[in-house]
């Protein structure tokens, strides 16, 4: 058996090893797990991000709250209003800072009431983002433990098939297997491809004429295109 009759027998073998692989990268137990993780990940984040959003704002609500206690206790001024103006103070100056006061307070009282609402609403995001992130962490644990046992299947298919590669491996040359090894890891894939017409069958490229009389001699080449190796069947 020449070495490129070996290779292709390694390379069949191979493939089934990368179809199990293959199997596995794409399975729903996979995307499942991954779409869990990605969800926890990110609410976990926002999560995070909602509980310091809180903290802000309950300081910043409180520091109002100490604003308007404040500019109300200078409404005590004016209790005796009645008594400065029989004493002849200037009832225009009096108003006056009446009515600043006045809307200072109000406007403090929309900012509170702005920021009491954007707690709420803050709050309750937390609420749901939380009841649902626990709810998929333990969904997140069911498809992991469904993965995992796909994986243990797909090991085992795996170790019977590297198992029979080795076995080829064994009577191919080792710089052979080498380059062959090469291209398997540069995802290059089949590696090993009969030629067609003067062209390589997997691209299309034509072969050098050095390529060709190489060909006839019963050796293999390497297409300058997809860098697959390319023999005469």
């Amino acid at each position: 058996m020449t070495n490129v009759e070996k290779l292709l027998k390694y390379q069949e073998e191979d493939e089934k090893l990368l179809t199990v692989e293959r199997e596995l990268a794409s399975s729903q137990e996979r995307k499942n797990l991954a779409q869990a993780v990605n969800f926890v990940t990110k609410a976990t984040e926002r999560l995070e991000a909602l509980d310091g959003k809180a903290l802000t704002l309950s300081a910043t609500l409180e520091e109002l709250n100490k604003k308007y206690a404040e500019v109300s206790e200078t409404l005590a001024e004016f209790e005796n209003l009645d008594e400065l103006l029989e004493g002849g103070a200037d009832i225009t100056f009096y108003k006056k800072s009446l009515a600043q006061i006045s809307e200072k307070l109000k406007s403090i009282k929309q900012e509170v009431a702005a920021l009491t609402k954007a707690i709420k609403e803050s709050n309750e995001e937390f609420q749901t983002l939380y009841t649902k992130n626990r709810a998929m962490q333990k969904q997140g644990k069911e498809y992991q433990e469904a993965y995992e046992k796909l994986k243990a299947e797909k090991r085992k298919e795996s170790e019977v098939i590297k198992a029979e590669l080795a076995k080829i491996a064994s009577d191919i040359s080792p710089e052979v297997m080498k380059g062959y090894m090469s291209k398997r890891s540069e995802r290059i894939f089949p590696i090993l491809c009969p030629e067609k017409a003067g062209r390589c069958s997997k691209c299309g490229s034509e072969l050098s004429l050095a390529g060709k009389e190489k060909l006839l001699t019963g050796g293999v080449v390497e297409c300058d295109n997809c860098h697959r190796y390319i023999f005469k069947p």
